[in-house]
């Protein structure tokens, strides 16, 4: 077959090479970045700090191994029970290649996926609540429900939800799933030395900001959490950044779920949490700012140690705090 050449094939290439390589989950040549279409209902768009991103299509989706998943939580229609059928949400992630800093130690602790339905609607999970090793909240992106013992698509919301195992309400449930987005945690405080901390510094969407010392901690209620061999003896995270401090969500439904914090020690290492993993009614996480072990002061380790109980490795134990950030997602990109 003879090659076509002339203007119109130059037009013909530089109008379909592109849509190909976008078809195909390569990247768009055209010239520069540019930001791909938005995807369709029953596409998911999984972009952000990852080697491979990708537009999914269902049939793709469903080539993936399966999951069946039955979780309950209570909704303004009450409590509602589903056995959902997806995939799990960390596999997918891990697969296309999650990015991290060589340099920054445990540095995927210190990122989030940022979950938007077809509305705007949208939450953050922590890849550590996800991370098997870690929190292990083992969340799907779920296309099908088992219903009479048959399965069947999903009936409300769109083609797509991701699901929040564990969570006591259904704020998480992000329906009518449209895009996944991994990101850096944003966080702009430098180490200080390494040094024993003495104060706290919160700062970010709160409308207190401030320094917080030994004093201010245990002006609050004192909670006492055993993990492993150790007994801590600290205040709530979410007391400390709730009621202390006053988070500042914006207007839209749920946006404190679209919120998370930094915790920094004073050798530059960090940890995220979701406010949605920690929310009382939500995830409701244990967690805790320690500023005893086994009864005793924590010494060298500094005043006091960022402890999340629930954690299957001490990754986001972060000793020797000195600095609490809290953020709001901002939307998808």
């Amino acid at each position: 077959m003879r090659k076509p050449n002339g203007p119109l094939s130059a037009l013909l290439c530089a109008a379909l090479v592109p849509l190909l390589l976008s078809a195909c989950g390569g990247p768009n040549i055209s010239g520069g970045a540019v930001a791909p279409p938005a995807p369709a209902d029953g596409q998911l768009q999984v972009a952000g700090a990852l080697d491979r991103p990708a537009t999914l299509t269902l049939p793709r989706l469903r080539a993936l191994p399966a999951v069946t998943q039955t979780v309950s939580f209570a909704s303004s229609r009450g409590t509602q029970t589903h056995t959902y059928v997806g995939t799990p949400l960390w596999n997918l992630l891990d697969g296309m290649g999650i990015q991290a800093d060589p340099a920054a130690r445990n540095d995927a602790l210190a990122r989030y996926v940022l979950a938007t339905g077809a509305d705007g609607y949208r939450v953050v999970f922590s890849l550590a609540e996800l991370k098997p090793d870690f929190g292990n909240r083992a969340s799907l992106v779920a296309y099908g429900e088992a219903v009479d013992g048959a399965a069947a698509p999903l009936a409300a919301g769109g083609p797509l939800r991701v699901t929040a195992p564990g969570d006591g309400e259904g704020g998480r449930y992000v329906a009518g799933l449209r895009r996944l987005e991994v990101r850096a945690s944003g966080s702009t405080v430098a180490a200080a030395g390494g040094a024993p901390s003495t104060r706290i510094a919160v700062s970010g969407a709160v409308r207190q900001p401030g320094s917080f010392d030994l004093a201010a901690l245990k002006a609050l209620p004192a909670v006492t959490r055993t993990v492993g061999a150790h007994t801590y003896t600290g205040a709530s995270l979410w007391d400390l950044l709730d009621a202390r401090a006053g988070l500042a969500p914006g207007a839209a439904k749920n946006s404190m779920l679209a919120m998370y914090v930094v915790a920094t020690g004073s050798d530059g290492y960090k940890a995220l949490v979701a406010l949605g993993e920690i929310a009382p009614g939500f995830g409701n996480q244990p967690d805790l700012i320690a500023y005893e072990m086994d009864g005793a002061p924590l010494g060298a380790g500094g005043f006091a140690r960022l402890v999340i109980p629930g954690d299957g490795k001490p990754g986001r134990h972060v000793s020797r705090l000195v600095s609490l950030e809290v953020f709001a997602a901002p939307p998808a990109r």
